[in-house]
């Protein structure tokens, strides 16, 4: 995206922000509650509509082309989305012919997805059975089956427990690296940056602060470590949280 901007009002919600997420490559958009973050994921839907700035997924412009680039697009959202009194096989179902999937390819990719995710047993049981960590794999699952381009996902730890979230970034970065798709991670949680191979992006009231591998975010901010990087580029918001 380039030039990105938006207004709810008065309020300017993003201001002239740019960023880029590499196939292939975890990007970790980071900011503190009230950043802009999901006002981003809400342009990059279409649930919101920009006038100002472009947006282009997997080469297609959204604004020209909106259905070629939502289809190369897959989402988890920070607020759960799963129909409750549905079975866990039957959400998937339901995307699937959304999508237009053949229904023995959607079978198929259901039964990869949900036992890559530990769920293929699960799969007949109502999704209100499910526990948060449970659900939340339900809904990467279900965002893969038409194998997106890029995957982009809002906050989607919220609420789950240390372990649980361990395990879904754990399996997102695995994903990016053996897939080859492009992920974009939105977080306030520190810990889920792996400073080792994750791109990020720190975004603040609105605007690009800082942006680059680690080792380069750090030294823009003359700083050892990311949580540290962080304060400094978001002066006035709370701690960054990290592993505990």
């Amino acid at each position: 995206m380039t030039g990105l901007s938006f207004r709810y009002g008065e309020r300017v919600a993003l201001d002239e922000v740019s960023l880029s997420a590499e196939a292939g490559r975890f990007t970790a958009l980071l900011g503190p509650n009230g950043a802009g973050k999901s006002t981003l994921f809400s342009l990059l839907t279409r649930l919101l509509i920009s006038r100002q700035g472009q947006i282009r997924i997997a080469g297609h412009d959204l604004e020209r082309e909106p259905r070629a680039a939502l289809a190369a697009l897959g989402v988890v959202f920070q607020d759960a989305t799963l129909d409750l009194d549905l079975t866990v096989a039957q959400n998937l179902r339901y995307f699937s012919r959304l999508h237009g999937l053949p229904p023995r390819q959607a079978e198929q990719r259901a039964e990869e997805e949900l036992t890559r995710l530990g769920l293929w047993e699960r799969r007949n049981e109502k999704v209100r059975a499910l526990n948060g960590g449970h659900r939340r794999r339900v809904e990467i699952a279900r965002a893969l089956l038409h194998r997106p381009a890029v995957l982009i996902l809002d906050e989607p730890t919220v609420g789950l427990d240390p372990p649980t979230r361990r395990l879904l970034v754990d399996h997102i970065h695995q994903l990016c690296a053996t897939t080859g798709m492009a992920v974009l991670w939105a977080t306030h949680l520190i810990d889920e940056v792996d400073p080792a191979s994750d791109r990020v992006v720190i975004l603040h009231r609105g605007r690009i602060r800082a942006a680059g591998d680690v080792p380069v975010v750090l030294a823009a901010a003359h700083s050892d470590s990311l949580a540290d990087a962080f304060r400094h580029f978001t002066p006035e918001s709370p701690p960054a949280q990290e592993a505990r």
